[in-house]
């Protein structure tokens, strides 16, 4: 193995020219350089991924998968082959195994999502009980292709649940089980150019700070977007930030050639959700100024807020909503999330009002799926488009994953108390406590804050603590890298710049979500060494 070798050198020059998340692996690289006189331990804060799962819908998902191999090899079993699972009669055979293996993990919780769809939701239990075992086995393609009927059924009282997705004001509304929210946007992006609801040099808008690849993907060459960022610029009467957009950034939205909104709410990475104050200017502006605006909103962090409300709910008409099961249940791997879209939206509308060449051609693009293409909604393009239409008929999550997801969901749905979410809001603000006690900061409450990353702007915190003049010398004398590759080389420790989330040029992300709770106070008190040393210096000069 070659030796590791980094620079500071080597990382000024790539620092802001790559992504954060590539830089952030050239960072582990010096943060693990070999160094006989260090026993520490990497402390990879630069990553969004919990370290927490949740167990019993996973428990309960390989019982249950214990159960449809033994109704596979019951229709037919012959060495190492069986046969595929029956319907008749199939969920009293599950109640029977679930009463004679009482010792299987999990199997009273999986009684209690079967009793779930079949009680509260009225399925009927051997269409509920076959679907699930036939989607577990996955011997089958998925059908319909856009999600299974009671999967998508139980999903939907989820999103309504956490989201607060509105069938009151939106009506009914359709679920797209995909890949997570990264697929989700990757489909989006490319059913709005296939439809011409989007062309090349459109303008659209992206609040910020926000996730990095939707602040690449609109300018790459299939799309070459006109962008106008849409910037959480509010401060309190100190100087702080509250991560929400003051009026006068979201009036930049009554432009009517602005196509499409982008947004992930809570934010990536204040994760700081969108305020009652600044959803109801956003209401007011889409319904009196740009009512054709289509609005694409990532809500993954959405169940971190108590009361949270998706713009799904607020403005179901032009929303088309995704969520990711990644960060709550800890299942990035696992790959679940979801698109869904009211039967009644602005998307459909759009489409509708196409030039009739344009139409034309975007029919011929879908006659293959319907006999009158012009009547395919959005959502079926989509899912088409998903697979290059001509393959629709194999599009479609995996089944065994959509059963993965309707257990998560219905878990969530099961917990009345909400024991498992409160749990989970705990451990992110508990991190963020420590953090902030160890940098000698107050945290102030905020009941937008999901807590599951936090963005430290350096200069207003220098300013704050330290007068304008230290903060002037911090930037006149400094750059935001030398203080992460500080961390990195002297603690160990990795951080993401906030500016490649269109963020302050001197803040910096740190997940609160993937290191154990004592890793917080550590990172607390190493910057803050780094910090002091600033401090200290400037005092000599």
């Amino acid at each position: 193995m070659e030796p590791i070798n980094i620079k500071r050198q080597e990382l000024e020059n790539i620092y802001g020219k790559i992504s954060p998340f590539e830089f952030k692996n050239k960072l582990i690289q010096l943060a693990t350089k070999p160094n006989k006189k260090s026993t520490r331990t990497l402390l990879d804060a630069g990553r969004g991924n919990p370290n927490w799962i949740s167990h019993l819908p996973r428990e309960a998902f390989f019982t249950f998968g214990h159960f449809a191999i033994q109704e596979s090899r019951q229709s037919w079993n012959q060495g190492p082959l069986s046969g595929m699972p029956r319907k008749t009669n199939i969920a009293s055979r599950l109640y029977k195994y679930i009463e004679e293996n009482p010792t299987m993990p999990e199997i009273g919780f999986l009684k209690k999502i079967i009793d779930y769809g079949v009680n509260t939701l009225k399925f009927d239990p051997d269409s509920f009980v076959y679907e699930l075992t036939d989607a577990i086995i996955g011997d089958n393609y998925p059908f319909p292709d856009r999600m299974l009927v009671h999967i998508e059924k139980i999903v939907k009282e989820y999103l309504i649940q956490e989201m607060k997705y509105n069938i009151c004001e939106g009506g009914n509304f359709n679920v797209f089980a995909v890949e997570g929210a990264t697929a989700a946007m990757c489909y989006v992006f490319d059913s709005l150019i296939a439809n011409n609801l989007l062309l090349k040099g459109d303008k659209v808008a992206i609040m910020t700070p926000i996730f990095t690849p939707y602040l690449e993907i609109p300018h790459l060459p299939r799309y070459e977007f006109e962008v106008v960022y849409i910037n959480a610029d509010e401060k309190t009467s100190d100087g702080k930030h509250t991560w929400q957009c003051s009026n006068e950034e979201l009036e930049k939205l009554m432009d009517k050639d602005i196509k499409a909104l982008f947004v992930v709410n809570p934010s990536n990475p204040p994760s700081v959700a969108i305020s009652p104050k600044a959803s109801e200017k956003l209401v007011d502006i889409v319904k009196n100024h740009n009512s054709d605006l289509m609005i694409i909103c990532d809500d993954v962090y959405g169940t971190f807020v108590h009361g949270f409300e998706s713009l799904m709910a607020k403005l179901p008409y032009n929303t088309i909503g995704s969520y990711s099961y990644s960060k709550y249940f800890g299942v990035t791997g696992w790959r679940l999330g979801t698109l869904a879209l009211h039967e009644k939206n602005v998307f459909d509308k759009l489409i509708d009002e196409l030039p009739y060449s344009i139409k034309k051609r975007t029919n011929k693009r879908y006659s293959d799926m319907n006999t009158h293409p012009e009547k395919v909604p959005f959502i079926d393009r989509i899912v088409a488009d998903s697979r290059q239409v001509a393959l629709n008929h194999t599009a479609g999550l995996s089944t065994p994953q959509q059963v993965q997801m309707a257990f998560f969901s219905a878990s969530a749905l099961i917990d009345k108390e909400n024991i498992y979410k409160n749990m989970t809001i705990d451990i992110c603000h508990t991190r963020q406590k420590l953090l902030f006690d160890s940098l000698g900061l107050e945290l102030t409450a905020d009941p937008n804050d999901a807590a599951y990353y936090t963005q430290f702007d350096l200069l207003q915190w220098a300013q704050t603590h330290h007068g304008k003049d230290f903060a002037n010398y911090l930037e006149e004398n400094y750059k935001p890298v030398e203080i992460l590759f500080a961390l990195a080389e002297e603690s160990s420790i990795v951080l993401l710049s906030g500016g490649g989330f269109a963020g302050p040029k001197w803040s910096i992300r740190i997940s609160l979500a993937n290191l154990y709770d004592e890793a917080y106070s550590q990172i607390g008190v190493a910057l803050k060494k780094i910090l002091d040393g600033y401090v200290n210096k400037w005092k000599k000069n």
